[in-house]
């Protein structure tokens, strides 16, 4: 007989007693079920240490450059006349500033036209930079008389007015399109004429007037060929003018009205002339950008504290701990953060080599304090040494040799220098006077290859007053050259008794002139030039030869220096030092990294939560065939408890038949 429902022939609820039994049975499931929470809060908290480290990382790395902690401020006592601004470089002190004239850029008007839209004609436009020297100027007629023009060697810039375009309108829109250092605008004056074509040079100082040759239609050139050694058809109002002003009493002259090379490390803005009331700039240590910064410090590390704190605690009242509570990670992690702070810098030539030099301190419960008035005194008696204590920094004992960088391999401390070869520029040199008649089609093309750039110039015909004046329009020509700006090298053209040299800007073995050819090879330089390549730094640093390139020398384990010139031997030593800063960011680096502490200690309870996954489901199977064999036994039960009654029930009725009869 089948029983279609459990316990319905026995009268027993065998899903009740069932479900008890395996609720025993899962018991061992419930144990691995708080087992799996307490790794996962594990987990959780050092995903808050991480997210903390990363934090503590970022802060610390914005703290590894000195310009965070160096700074200087610079103040005029009179902002309008003449205003001031400070690098970290700026040393202190007072200046008296006193300017007698403003820098200018030269302006060129030319003769009125009836309308803008007439076409003028069409041709090419070429504008040359330089000084206009001797002679005199009619401010009547905005012109010059026995003057000379000396090319600044900036290069020519050319325009093209293309046919239908030679409109007063289309020239001015032609200039302002190409980008050459010259604004053009349109004035109309009134007059029976009264649109007048006004040209600019974009930059000030005395050695941006403007020459400028016209070729194509004699309309074109009439309007605009401006020379102030002969024809000028345009008229002078403003002429191109340095800046004049003295520095506490030194009479100082510059291009523009922005001066950041006469003082070191500021920038004077010269607004207005202020002959007879001189303004005072005060230059002083920025203090509060080290205080800030070091504010900084010592919150990142507090807030990574916190964290550290907050996940690992006991509370002896509760007697609970934390979920990190005793774990060697989070201790280890604390202990080498409280190594770093407790070990002095090496390398450092200074009497501050730990934080507590300057007023950084643990207290009582793990944190560290800023004592700002210690602080202020440590910048004060050591204003350039602040932002080495936080920040990779190095100096020289020697002016000529600067520290430029060191790669992460290099050590704290101090380095022997010594040099065995300075660096060189290559040169191109003449060997005879070079001819100053130059001739279109003749005698009017040089090539040559500067370090990998090719490229050919083209000189202005006529005769150069000087060797000089060549030079200048040779330097002008190859500097202008579209090749040579992309590659971002550059040349000075020399004289020396006529004679000719082009010297790269560019120092060591890359730097070289080729003089390679040209009609005007032979007549430029008196023959076939001799060529000098380039040559590398040379030295030793601490003892082991150097890697030179350029004016740089690389030690083997990467640190890097500038060598600008002085003499050969021992030179110098370099003072190296890596900041708290610094180091700890790279200690915070290394911990999040995929080999770091914290790394092992998450993938080891990750595996343990692999792990109980796995115990959980071979349980869950087990507890599946458990209950399945329960269920099989009252089932039987069942059924053997029904046949069991139906027996007795069939028995008691035939006794009672019995008992009858």
């Amino acid at each position: 007989m089948a029983i279609s429902s459990p316990g319905i022939g026995s009268k027993l609820d065998v899903n009740t007693i069932v479900t008890q039994l395996m609720q025993i049975e899962s018991r061992p499931l419930t144990q691995l079920d708080r087992r799996e929470i307490s790794f996962q809060a594990k987990l959780s908290a050092f995903g808050s240490i991480r997210s903390a480290l990363s934090q503590f990382q970022g802060a610390m790395s914005g703290l590894s450059l000195a310009s965070r902690f160096e700074g200087s401020t610079a103040t005029s006592t009179d902002a309008t006349a003449v205003g001031a601004s400070a690098t970290a470089r700026a040393p202190a002190g007072s200046y008296s500033v006193e300017v007698s004239s403003l820098a200018q850029n030269q302006r060129l008007v030319a003769a009125g036209q009836a309308t803008t839209t007439a076409n003028i004609g069409a041709g090419t436009i070429t504008f040359d930079f330089g000084t206009i020297s001797g002679g005199s100027f009619d401010p009547l007629t905005g012109r010059y008389t026995g003057a000379g023009f000396a090319t600044a060697g900036s290069g020519l810039r050319t325009v093209t007015i293309q046919p239908g375009s030679g409109s007063l309108a289309g020239i001015r829109d032609s200039i302002n399109a190409a980008g050459i250092g010259v604004t053009a605008s349109i004035v109309n004056d009134g007059g029976t004429s009264p649109f007048r074509l006004v040209l600019s040079s974009d930059r000030t100082g005395a050695a941006n007037a403007m020459k400028i040759t016209v070729s194509g239609d004699a309309a074109l050139e009439g309007l605009l060929g401006q020379n102030p050694e002969s024809t000028q058809n345009l008229m002078q109002t403003a002429a191109a003018r340095n800046a004049a002003l003295t520095i506490n009493g030194v009479a100082v002259t510059k291009p523009t009205n922005t001066v950041s090379d006469a003082l070191e490390g500021v920038t004077l803005t010269l607004a207005k002339t202020n002959i007879g009331s001189p303004v005072t700039i005060n230059v002083a240590r920025d203090t509060g950008k080290a205080v800030a910064a070091a504010e900084t410090f010592v919150k990142a590390y507090n807030d990574l504290n916190k964290t550290l704190e907050d996940v690992s605690a006991y509370n002896a009242e509760t007697r609970t701990g934390a979920v990190l509570n005793g774990d060697p990670a989070v201790r280890s992690l604390q202990n080498q953060l409280r190594a770093m702070f407790n070990q002095p810098l090496g390398g450092a030539d200074s009497n501050l080599r730990t934080l507590s030099d300057i007023g950084i301190g643990f207290q009582r419960d793990g944190s560290l304090l800023l004592d700002s008035t210690r602080l202020n005194r440590a910048m004060a008696a050591n204003p350039g040494r602040i932002a080495g204590l936080f920040a990779p920094t190095g100096s020289s004992t020697d002016s000529l040799i600067e520290f430029v960088s060191a790669r992460s391999t290099v050590p704290a401390g101090t380095f022997a220098m010594e040099v065995t070869q300075l660096a060189t520029r290559g040169t191109g040199n003449g060997v005879g006077p070079a001819g100053l008649t130059i001739t279109a089609g003749v005698n009017d093309t040089l090539d040559l290859t500067l370090g990998e750039t090719a490229l050919s110039v083209t000189l202005d015909a006529r005769t150069y007053a000087s060797a000089a004046a060549l030079a200048a329009e040779l330097q002008g020509r190859i500097n202008g050259s579209p090749a040579l700006a992309a590659s971002g090298d550059s040349v000075q053209v020399s004289e020396a008794g006529g004679v000719l040299t082009v010297t790269s800007n560019a120092f060591g073995s890359a730097s070289r002139v080729i003089l390679a050819g040209g009609n005007a090879l032979a007549g430029l330089f008196g023959g076939s030039p001799v060529r000098a390549d380039g040559i590398d730094a040379g030295g030793m640093i601490d003892g082991v030869a150097a890697t030179g390139s350029g004016q740089t020398l690389t030690s083997v384990s990467g640190l890097v220096v500038r060598v600008l010139g002085g003499a050969l031997g021992p030179r110098s030593t370099i003072d190296y030092t890596i900041g708290y800063a610094s180091q700890l960011s790279g200690f915070a680096s290394a911990q999040l990294g995929a080999d770091g502490g914290l790394a092992g200690r998450t993938e080891g309870i990750n595996r343990s939560v692999s792990v109980i996954a796995d115990q959980r489901s071979a349980m869950q199977r087990r507890l599946e065939d458990v209950e399945k064999r329960y269920r099989a036994q009252f089932g039987a039960l069942d059924v053997l408890i029904s046949n069991l009654s139906q027996t007795s029930d069939f028995l008691t009725q035939q006794l009672s038949i019995l008992n009858k009869q």
